[in-house]
């Protein structure tokens, strides 16, 4: 890469851009995945993608993005321009996500920091069949072939003017979107587009990529072209319109006079030339001429003095003065997400900060009047609690990008085993915070293969079962009380009861003790996520090695989520999963035992009950239950599970608080309340060993530290 341009920020906004070129691309191919052909809007953005894409890379010099872009590009350039016929649709479909896989693992080695070596030759020379193939497919019915889309390598960008009777000049005035970042490289990238077209080439400010300042003047006063061409507006269009970067593309036909000269976009009468003031007062005069504009008309128009050549020096290319015009200011900035992680650290730090101040025993002094002072604290608890929500929104994005990434699962392992199955997305725009994201990835990776490769029937298999030819999977995210619920239903064969407690009879994973037909339909479920566990007599590429159900379980509870499994036999099955929206502050029930203080979300208590010792049946064997309304539930006292030292033995002066998760009801019993509090969740260090029971720990205001339970670990 040539050294002007290794600089990490312009890799920065190369990566990030084309990473949201990938994921809309991708988007379009899945969406139209099933149908016969693809509609004309999704081939015209298929071929910008590719062009765009095409032409950032030329930029970089990654020759084998480039190379494997442009030939797309050739492809989705034929069947814009000559419309064939009986295009094979699923073929191509392969083609753009093959190519889509590659762009993608090149930008991951440019994120490592590894040489972009990836060989396309063998990719490139699919699609050269593939588009030789649709050619004589034409060529056969006689339709006239379009001419050639040639790629020229990006050596310069001003050409010597030779027009001829055939030339036509424009006038082009690009508005980039306000909160665009390094605007002078997207500048930069409708030049190197306009090349293939441009007999002669002007451009302001002219400095685009050895200034970096001239970012900021693009964005405030637009990117300004003069172009001489053989071609019409519409050619000019499909090459840059608005789109990802643009807001806005105005595209004026001029007389050659006017292209040497500059014009009135306008239209009030001559302009004239003034080749010997200087820069600022020819500037100081645009600007005058821009304000009385602005004055008659509500639109914004392009005014006269907008273009002004400047005196060329010997040896130098022709140079436009620009004018000082006013746009609006920026709506949309991206940040870096370890910009937002620090941020949501420091709130948190300021959630602990404020309950040492409110908590301050210096306060609980008698006598003191504190009128004045408590309603200092609750204005700073409403700020705090304001600012708290704001950093929360800011770090929540939608599922869509993880939900079309399972799209592709479905469609590429579906093909490979031979499967029609349909995939349904609903509830796509649901928001969890980043780092969930980031953790429910593979958990639903695994759940998605599973439903293909155990759900999903074969074609035969669903044709002799009466069932429709297509299988379906349906992914659905909502949200609930602060959870968030995302399930993957299928509608295939469903678990089998008994080959699953025949295999754990097997491995040894039955209680002895326990009759067979106690167990639930949910606990003889609950087998398949234990660790080598997998009713699979055969291993394919997929499943059979017990690995995988175990692997989301652990993910989703080192999260503080957990997995529901239901099914019927027959009909399909639906794993759900629920996850906290968030990990960073939760509500929290402050308690004690032994001395020690806890900490219990708030969503999971659903009483607190007072309790006598009549109340209580002791079993044999040392367990404990306790009859509430006719209800009994097993009893667990935090102080025995721990091994702690003077606890309270006594229920009588205790308190109990019933918990349910996931269908299932405990009793915990401590010593006594503290209060409700926000939480600001930190990490157990690692040097200590896990604890079943314990997710975390937090700062209490007082300064001390509280461990976090998992309740999921608790009921078990």
């Amino acid at each position: 890469m040539a050294e002007e341009f290794n600089t990490e920020d312009m890799l920065e906004i190369y990566l990030f851009e084309n990473q949201q070129l990938l994921e809309q691309l991708q988007e379009i191919v899945l969406e139209q995945k099933d149908a016969d052909c693809f509609d004309e809007d999704s081939i015209n953005e298929i071929f910008r993608t590719m062009h765009t894409i095409k032409g950032s890379s030329g930029i970089m010099m990654f020759d084998n993005i480039t190379a494997v872009s442009h030939k797309l590009e050739d492809v989705f350039y034929y069947l814009r321009e000559s419309h064939p016929e009986n295009v094979p649709h699923v073929e191509l479909v392969e083609h753009v996500l093959e190519v889509e896989d590659f762009i993608s693992n090149e930008m991951e080695k440019i994120r490592n920091g590894d040489a972009v070596d990836g060989d396309a030759s063998e990719l490139i020379k699919r699609l050269d069949k593939f588009l030789e193939g649709i050619k004589n497919g034409s060529k056969k019915k006689g339709a006239a072939p379009p001419p050639e889309n040639v790629h020229v390598e990006p050596k310069q960008f001003y050409i010597a003017p030779v027009a001829t009777s055939a030339s036509r000049f424009y006038k082009i005035y690009i508005t980039f979107f306000p909160g665009t970042q390094m605007a002078n490289i997207h500048a930069y990238k409708t030049v190197y587009a306009l090349r293939e077209l441009a007999e002669d080439l002007l451009y302001s400010p002219e400095d685009i990529i050895s200034d970096e300042s001239s970012s900021e003047t693009i964005l405030q006063d637009g990117f300004r072209m003069l172009l001489q061409a053989q071609c019409s507006e519409e050619d000019i269009r499909k090459v840059i319109s608005e789109g990802y970067d643009i807001e806005k593309v105005e595209i004026f036909e001029c007389k050659a006079e006017e292209f040497l000269q500059g014009f009135d976009f306008g239209g009030h009468g001559d302009l004239h030339i003034d080749l010997d003031s200087s820069v600022e007062v020819i500037e100081a005069r645009a600007q005058a001429t821009v304000e009385e504009t602005e004055k008659k008309t509500e639109k914004p128009q392009i005014a006269p003095g907008d273009f002004v050549i400047k005196s060329k020096e010997p040896g130098k290319q022709k140079k436009l003065a620009k004018d000082k015009s006013k746009t609006e200011k920026a709506s949309f900035i991206s940040v870096n997400v370890s910009k937002m992680d620090q941020l949501m650290d420091l709130i948190g730090e300021l959630v602990i900060s404020e309950s040492v101040v409110l908590q301050n025993p210096d306060l609980k002094v008698p006598g003191l009047n504190l009128a004045n002072f408590n309603k200092a604290a609750a204005q700073l608890a409403k700020i705090s609690t304001d600012l708290q929500n704001v950093i929360m929104s800011m770090r929540m994005v939608p599922l869509t990008n993880t939900f079309q990434k399972m799209n592709r699962i479905v469609f590429d392992v579906s093909r490979k085993l031979g499967k029609d199955i349909e995939f349904e997305m609903v509830g796509e725009q649901t928001e969890v915070d980043k780092n969930i994201i980031e953790h429910i990835s593979d958990p639903l990776m695994h759940l998605v293969r599973n439903a293909v490769d155990h759900g999903i029937e074969t074609n035969q298999e669903r044709i002799d079962s009466g069932k429709p030819d297509k299988g379906k999977i349906t992914l659905m995210a909502r949200t609930e009380a602060g959870k968030v619920w995302i399930s993957v239903q299928d509608n295939g064969k469903g678990l089998d009861r008994d080959k699953i407690l025949a295999k754990a009879r097997k491995q040894g994973i039955l209680d002895e003790k326990k009759p067979i037909e106690s167990y639930t339909n949910k606990e003889i479920y609950q087998f398949i996520t234990l660790p080598g566990f997998s009713t699979n007599e055969q291993i394919t590429e997929y499943s059979g090695r017990g690995v995988g159900m175990d692997v989301v379980v652990q993910n989703i509870q080192a999260i503080g989520g957990m997995l529901d499994i239901e099914s019927e036999a027959g009909f399909g099955s639906t794993m759900s999963l629920k996850i906290p929206l968030t990990l960073a502050i939760i509500d929290g029930i402050v308690m004690k035992t032994g001395g020690s203080s806890f900490v219990l979300e708030t969503g999971v208590i659903k009483e607190f009950v007072r309790v006598t010792e009549e109340m209580m049946i002791h079993e044999p064997n040392g367990d404990e239950y306790i009859m509430i309304r006719g209800d009994c539930f097993p009893v667990l006292r935090l102080g025995e599970w721990y091994g702690m030292s003077n606890y309270e033995s006594s229920v009588e002066e205790g308190i109990m608080l019933i918990l349910e998760v996931e269908d299932k009801k405990i009793c915990l019993f401590v010593d006594k309340l503290i209060g409700e509090q926000e939480i600001v969740v930190k990490p157990i260090p690692s040097y200590i060993k896990k604890v079943k029971g314990l997710s975390g720990c937090t700062q209490l205001g007082d300064g001390s530290i509280a461990l976090i339970l998992d309740p999921a670990g608790l009921v078990e």
